[in-house]
């Protein structure tokens, strides 16, 4: 039978139907933990109600009118991200990728209004920002490039975790305009920093006049304990992004700047056909206003340390494992192989999981997953990997 389907995608021999919580049903009325929620997109688990009347009251009045005029709700949106995030403007598109797209049209603006011909941006190695061509260009992952040169110019890529590669670069790269860089690296394997590490790129891109731009398409949104990950530190960047969490799983992106980059374009700089638009924008409030209402990064953050706590107790004395780390509901298991069939034998249990960066088992689960489902996740993945590990 000829697949209608380009392969994009190495998909699993499973489809699901419905979703409430932190459970998915396939079509056979199969059962399911979710502990990865879409990739970090479904932050306050499927089908919430709140989120749920607000889309069918909002596709009852209208779907979508153009960015040619005014959106009300969306002024609302930025109204309210602003204030929460420190920011002061908002630009609204479809996804991640769309927003750092958008975040890479800053810089260069940035760049240009400095005098540079042709400015570059530092990213990070092991760092994914999407998969449009400029994301890709900026994505420090070359097995994702592969077969699609010529990539963009104007990336420099540097170690994460790592403020003198920066202060070296300053020194013999004159073109660079911007760093762009996530809190925590998730793709990349889970990884997060030292803890000066992000003031510290604030205070060299302060003397250096570049902007500083934080892809919190994967960790903010209450993801890593607080509302967004930049946050456990007093610094503040100049662009944000974020998509994923922000409409609980309607299509939705930002990008958010302060101080010049928020003065950077202006009518025509920059667009988006669906960006915003009414159905999108309810949504988002709707997530913001649950997430303040029941305090969900900080659940998200009582409740990671708990499951982390769990799974230590549990895998502690595997000498296969070499570390649990992560914030909030974003947890990294580390072993020392390749592990992407725990995925396919984690579905036979009942249980979705992630394999990141070939050997890291990736957990992103509702952020307000209850206790019992902490205790149900860790106690099937300790058994899933023990087996794993001895068999």
């Amino acid at each position: 039978m000829t697949d209608s389907l380009m392969a994009t995608y190495n998909r699993l021999a499973v489809g699901f139907e419905r979703g409430e919580g932190a459970r998915l049903w396939d079509t056979q009325g199969r059962e399911y933990l979710d502990a990865i929620t879409g990739i970090a997109v479904c932050g306050l688990g499927h089908a919430h109600p709140a989120v749920q009347q607000a889309l069918c009251t909002q596709a009852g009045r209208l779907l979508h009118t153009s960015n040619l005029y005014q959106i009300p709700l969306q002024r609302q949106l930025g109204d309210q991200l602003t204030e929460l995030t420190g920011m002061e403007r908002a630009f609204f598109c479809n996804s991640g990728a769309e927003a750092n797209e958008a975040a890479i049209k800053l810089a260069r603006k940035h760049g240009h209004a400095c005098g540079i011909d042709s400015p570059a941006i530092i990213v990070m190695e092991h760092s994914f920002h999407g998969r449009t061509l400029a994301t890709l260009s900026a994505t420090g992952n070359r097995k994702a490039q592969a077969g699609f040169e010529p990539l963009v110019q104007g990336f420099v890529r540097v170690p994460f975790d790592d403020p003198e590669a920066l202060r070296k670069t300053a020194e013999i790269r004159h073109d660079i305009c911007a760093v762009l860089v996530e809190p925590i690296q998730g793709e990349g394997g889970v990884h997060i920093p030292s803890a000066d590490y992000l003031p510290a790129l604030r205070q060299i891109c302060d003397q250096q006049g570049w902007l500083l731009m934080f892809d919190e398409i994967q960790c903010g949104m209450g993801r890593s304990g607080k509302f967004l990950a930049h946050q456990h530190t007093p610094i503040q960047p100049d662009v944000l992004t974020l998509a994923k969490a922000l409409g609980n799983g309607v299509p939705i992106g930002a990008c958010l700047a302060r101080g010049e980059a928020a003065q950077l374009f202006g009518p025509g700089s920059h667009g988006s056909t669906f960006g915003g638009n009414p159905l999108a924008c309810a949504a988002a409030l709707a997530v913001l206003e649950i997430m303040q209402a029941e305090d969900i990064p900080a659940r998200a953050a009582v409740g990671g340390e708990r499951l982390k706590q769990a799974l230590s107790q549990g895998l502690a004395d595997l000498d296969g494992l070499l570390e649990i780390r992560g914030q909030g509901m974003m947890l990294g298991i580390e072993l020392d192989r390749p592990c992407a069939e725990l995925v396919s034998q984690a579905l036979e249990q009942g249980l979705l999981i992630n394999v990141t960066a070939e050997r890291v088992v990736r957990l992103l689960p509702p952020l307000n997953l209850s206790d019992a489902d902490i205790q149900l996740l860790s106690d099937r993945l300790t058994r899933l990997i023990r087996a794993f590990l001895t068999p």
